[in-house]
């Protein structure tokens, strides 16, 4: 080591050396990027689908208190709950749907038949009515509510008349 005359430490440079990065550590670096950037990446996308299926389940169980309201203002029948217009909530299965990018089945009878996994489903009768949707984490799962107060995750569809969860 070279001690200058003002008492300043020169560094170890050999003659006609340049200091900078080798084009291997340039290369290290950039991959550790990668891969981090990958993974933080990855755990945002599942976030995302998580928060989705949280506002699907919030869309579903407002619709509970929504079709108290209908039933109560339609002389004790939910008959017609499950329309896209007026008091019902086909807007809540409509909001559901969004969440889960699904298409949305407004049935006014319990007899139905839903012909993929990726429609939201609402079925009412005079005394009865459920609601379906799709979640977006776990794909093949739905999210289910109907007027006895039964909210569950489900593995399959509802079958055709059903009305309940």
């Amino acid at each position: 080591m070279i001690l200058a005359s003002s008492g300043v430490r020169q560094g170890h440079v050999r003659e006609g050396h340049v200091k900078g990065f080798t084009l291997i550590e340039l290369l290290v670096v950039i991959a550790i990027i990668g891969i981090l950037s990958s993974v933080v990446l990855a755990s945002l996308n599942t976030a995302r689908n998580k928060g989705a299926d949280a506002a699907i389940k919030a869309n579903i169980d407002s619709a509970r208190a929504q079709a108290e309201l209908y039933y109560d203002a339609t002389s004790n029948s939910y008959a017609g709950v499950c329309t896209t217009a007026g008091t019902g909530i086909g807007a809540m299965t409509t909001g559901a749907a969004a969440g889960s990018s699904a298409t949305v089945v407004n049935y006014a009878s319990a007899v139905h038949n839903v012909e993929t996994a990726t429609q939201a489903v609402c079925v009412d009768t005079a005394s009865t009515w459920v609601i379906q949707a799709p979640l977006k984490a776990t794909s093949g799962t739905y999210f289910c509510a109907d007027n006895t107060g039964t909210s569950t995750v489900k593995s399959a569809v509802l079958a055709a008349n059903a009305l309940a969860c």
